[in-house]
């Protein structure tokens, strides 16, 4: 555990690193090296998935996010202030009196326009309507940068229809897949019950939508497959498509979507080709109960408890949580989801300090001029090259701790009383917001996460970094420890971000976010060579049981892991303490930095949860995220006297290097 007393009237430069179990040798696992003994005792509670920092981090961010929610939603605030909203919003959610008493009444109204289709004509245009209120079923539609003229958005389409997490769980036949596959069926035949259809019924209609659904998933790329940048690049000619797919009807669906345009981009085309296909072949009773399914299915959270129950219990064995989260938690991210940006701006007044901005700039200039010198020092790499991998480090936009302008929420219309109405405002508010950028210039200033996210983010297409305020807290970033902390925390994140530009998709972007050949031939081979390494490095690297990291799935978030130490560190080494080697409670500046790095990663999760992770996520679990690159760093090597024989050590000629 990490103490930091900020209850100080001066700030100070010292925080005490303890809890380190000095029983085990850093050099075998460093990660259990620092957080052996929190990780041994810490206990997940019963409504999360996982405790500890990086995204679980959010839980405490949630709690003082409710703080906030609990407090406005009781004042007299003005109407049409963002007070008003989000308390107004939250409080019709914290109703679940009202809620239950409504049952499934407020879309009764939808079921039974599912009933009365009577052709694929209709079947598109509800598909279409439902889009817009947060319904999505066979459209993965929504307007963003288009990767080969980045200033300008266009309308773009990709796979979708499934209800599982992605398409493998359709196929798998190993115990814990077929168990949450049945755990799904039974999800749905609960929620057709729920509606009044017989158990019969709705047994049959589960099996129905999941049939369909694997018939989908059949046409759907891997998660390692959708890595690839350009071949998920595809732009046609509405009208080639029209021609190419005559059931689903291009021109009725883009004007049904606000979207009439001449060409659109279809990320994966041998979907929309199934798609077409499905359309004529599957009966048009089998897609009524498929878009019920996915009705009930999407708008479970927002109807009665017992809906919420089926959706949890499905939940429950997908990620092994327990029991369901306390409602007013729910209820502040379902806020925060909907009316972001407006909660967002009451949590920066109260809890981000501006010092934190000016702080995190100098960090991050810090880290720019540490990887132009590690771009001048490669030796597998041509001049030509360097010098436009520095100009694109130099194109970089930062964004850090909040927008400078914030959203608009004026158009959503919330009451106190109606929880459903309102979330369906909101997520109509949230399309129309998408699609009134089609055609229009990109916005560089626009935020992809909201401020008060524990996260931090790389987007290639506008070449921006971006750091919310949410992660600017300890570990990460704390303004009154040592630097040594700071550049082990939030410098290695910062580090991180600046690596995704240059990892194995972030590279096929330009300094201005298109995708082209900026590299020579012979360097984006070399470069390629260097991360195979990555991926079968981490390939060997197991989990659970028989479980193993996907090296091809997580190489760009290793490569960024990898690079991002590396970074920091010698930014690090730019700084007053980084050159001395003064300790501090027993530990060097250089081993404090190191302690720093793993402390940030300090999760603990449930198996289910890190089961199902490993199977989606680019990211590889915790524990890698430490022993990975340190394993691969010899300046750690040196810091901890890490030798031969240990289980980390790698022969120097061995350690990769991509940057």
């Amino acid at each position: 555990m990490v103490a930091c007393n900020q209850n100080t009237d001066k700030p100070t430069s010292h925080v005490t690193i303890t809890g380190i179990d000095s029983t085990r040798k850093p050099g075998d696992d460093f990660f259990t090296y620092v957080n052996g003994i929190w990780y041994d005792t810490a206990r997940i509670p019963e409504s999360q998935t996982g405790v500890g920092s990086y995204s679980f981090l959010n839980f405490p961010q949630r709690m003082r996010l409710r703080a906030i929610l609990d407090s406005v939603s009781k004042a007299d605030n003005a109407p049409g202030s963002i007070e008003q909203k989000v308390g107004d919003f939250y409080a019709s959610g914290m109703d679940t009196a009202a809620i239950n008493k409504r049952g499934y009444e407020p879309i009764k109204p939808l079921l039974t326009r599912i009933d009365a289709l009577n052709d694929v004509n209709g079947l598109l245009k509800l598909v279409c309507d439902e889009q817009k209120t947060g319904n999505a079923s066979i459209l993965g539609f929504y307007v963003g940068p288009d990767d080969h003229n980045s200033s300008v958005n266009i309308a773009q389409f990709v796979q979708t229809g499934i209800g599982l997490p992605e398409r493998d769980y359709y196929f798998k036949t190993d115990s814990s897949t077929v168990k949450i596959q049945n755990a799904y069926k039974n999800y749905l035949a609960r929620l057709f019950e729920l509606t009044g259809v017989d158990a019969t019924t709705a047994a049959r209609n589960a099996q129905t939508t999941f049939a369909l659904e694997k018939q989908l998933a059949g046409s759907h790329r891997t998660n390692i497959e959708l890595r690839d940048v350009r071949v998920n690049y595809n732009k046609f000619a509405v009208a080639a498509l029209a021609k190419k797919h005559t059931n689903l009807n291009w021109s009725l669906v883009l004007n049904q979507l606000g979207a009439a345009v001449d060409s659109v981009n279809v990320g994966q085309p041998a979907y929309y080709d199934k798609l077409n296909t499905l359309l004529k072949t599957v009966p048009l009773s089998d897609w009524k109960v498929y878009l019920k399914a996915n009705s009930l299915t999407s708008y479970a959270g927002y109807l009665s408890k017992p809906f919420v129950d089926a959706s949890f219990e499905y939940n429950k064995a997908l990620t092994g949580q327990a029991v369901q989260k306390p409602r007013a938690e729910e209820m502040t991210q379902a806020v925060d989801r909907s009316l972001g940006h407006a909660l967002a701006q009451l949590y920066v007044k109260k809890y981000f300090p501006e010092e934190a901005k000016k702080h995190m700039r100098v960090l991050v200039d810090n880290l720019k001029k540490a990887f132009e010198a590690r771009i001048t020092k490669l030796d597998w790499m041509s001049d030509s090259t360097k010098a436009k991998a520095k100009e694109k480090l130099y194109a970089f936009t930062e964004k850090i701790g909040y927008p400078d302008k914030w959203r608009d929420y004026s158009a959503v219309d919330v009451k106190r009383d109606t929880y459903f109405e309102n979330s369906l405002a909101a997520n109509r508010n949230d399309y129309l917001y998408n699609v009134s950028k089609l055609g229009q210039p990109v916005d560089r200033s626009e935020w992809l996460t909201t401020p008060p996210t524990v996260t931090a983010y790389n987007n290639p297409p506008l070449n921006e970094i971006v750091f919310p305020a949410g992660i600017l807290q300890s570990p990460y970033f704390d303004l009154y420890a040592d630097d040594a902390l700071n550049y082990g925390g939030i410098g290695m994140v910062i580090g991180h971000e600046i690596t995704h530009s240059f990892d194995d998709q972030g590279a096929q972007f330009d300094k201005s976010g298109n995708v082209t050949d900026w590299w020579t031939k012979a360097d984006y081979e070399k470069f390629q060579a260097r991360t195979r390494q990555v991926i079968d490095q981490y390939n060997q690297f197991t989990v659970l049981d028989s479980v193993h990291i996907k090296g091809p799935l997580t190489v760009g978030e290793n490569t960024a892991d990898i690079a991002g130490v590396a970074i920091a560190y010698d930014a690090f080494k730019l700084t007053q303490q980084g050159q001395d080697t003064t300790r501090i409670d027993g530990f060097t500046p250089d081993q404090r930095f190191f302690i720093s790095v793993a402390r940030i990663w300090r999760v603990k999760t449930r198996d289910e949860f890190l089961r199902m992770y490993v199977n989606t996520n680019s990211h590889s679990p915790a524990k890698w995220r430490v022993n990975g690159p340190l394993m691969n760093f010899t300046p750690f090597y040196k810091a901890f006297n890490v030798q031969p024989g240990d289980k980390m050590y790698k022969p120097e000629a061995d350690r990769i290097t991509v940057w």
